[in-house]
């Protein structure tokens, strides 16, 4: 469940002015449902055709560069530390580079349903709708280049700086980092994405594993070690790491001593539990509630 960004074949896409290349983090990762990509945009260019998800709500953090997201006819700059949230059926959107370095989350789909309005199609899973018409990316090109307007004056709150957003100190015992939650500020309301930093040759919160909620991590700076039960897998700056639910498995970063930087990203479920095996308590969201449990043999009380 780990890999290196220096190891995630990049594929281009070239369709009329949508020109990027893609590199899909998350898969290589080994994540089941939530997806990681990270994009390069040439100047001039755009990423994907104007789009709206059925279904699924996604968050792009721009690691370096600067750009503009397009978002129904309106242009509004973007450059490296933004975060930018599109929700479900808020609008069609793109990203147009200048050029742009920047990562995409998404939270996994079940209808796999997403409408290019430009184009008049609808991508329908592994197919597209109408079934006799080309590609969705060869229909959109065929319209042309889509029109670049001048950017705003005044962004939207669904795109945030990393430097305006307030830092959240979090010290005890082991444990003291810093936390930015640019996923929470700029809207996101089904997943979310925290910025962390981890202190030299401290932890981050405790070991835990999820029943029903998927992370995945990318280090952004720094060097240290994740743990993944009684294991530790050195990581440095590029390291991806996906965390499926219902491993059983705890997971927790230890910083070395230049300290560690993070991008968490993960689903909000409400039916999750959390399991913090060194303490024994059990976290549900749902309830809004940790209490403690004792481990018992499957047999234990029976008759």
């Amino acid at each position: 469940m780990v890999t290196h960004i220096e190891d995630v074949p990049a594929r281009e896409r070239a369709h009329g002015d949508i020109r990027a290349t893609r590199q899909l983090l998350g898969r290589a990762a080994g994540a089941t449902e939530i997806g990681a990509s990270r994009w390069r945009i040439p100047a001039g260019a755009r990423n994907a055709p104007a789009h709206v998800h059925a279904d699924e709500e996604e968050i792009f953090h721009v690691l370096d560069g600067a750009g503009f997201a397009w978002h129904e006819g309106r242009a509004y700059a973007i450059a490296a530390g933004d975060t930018i949230v599109a929700r479900i059926g808020a609008g069609a959107h793109t990203l147009f580079g200048g050029p742009l370095d920047v990562l995409a989350f998404g939270e996994g789909s079940d209808t796999h349903l997403t409408w290019l309005p430009r184009a008049n199609v609808m991508w329908a899973g592994p197919r597209w709708l109408p079934l006799d018409g080309p590609h969705p990316f060869e229909a959109e090109a065929a319209l042309g280049p889509l029109e670049r307007p001048e950017p705003e004056g005044q962004r939207p709150p669904w795109i945030v700086a990393l430097d305006d957003l307030a830092t959240e100190r979090i010290q005890h015992g082991a444990t003291d980092l810093t936390r930015r939650r640019p996923g929470r500020v700029a809207g996101a309301r089904r997943s979310g994405l925290n910025h962390v930093v981890i202190a030299p040759g401290a932890e981050s919160h405790p070991p835990h594993c999820h029943s029903a909620e998927e992370e995945l991590f990318v280090v952004l700076d720094g060097d240290g070690v994740l743990r993944l039960g009684d294991d530790e897998q050195p990581v440095r700056r590029g390291h991806v790491v996906a965390r499926p639910p219902a491993t059983g498995v705890a997971h927790s970063w230890a910083a070395g001593s230049g300290g560690l930087t993070l991008l968490a990203y993960g689903q909000r479920r409400k039916e999750d539990a959390c399991f913090y095996p060194r303490s024994g308590k059990i976290g549900s969201r749902g309830l809004g509630v940790i209490y403690r449990v004792e481990a018992v043999d499957y047999w234990d009380g029976e008759p």
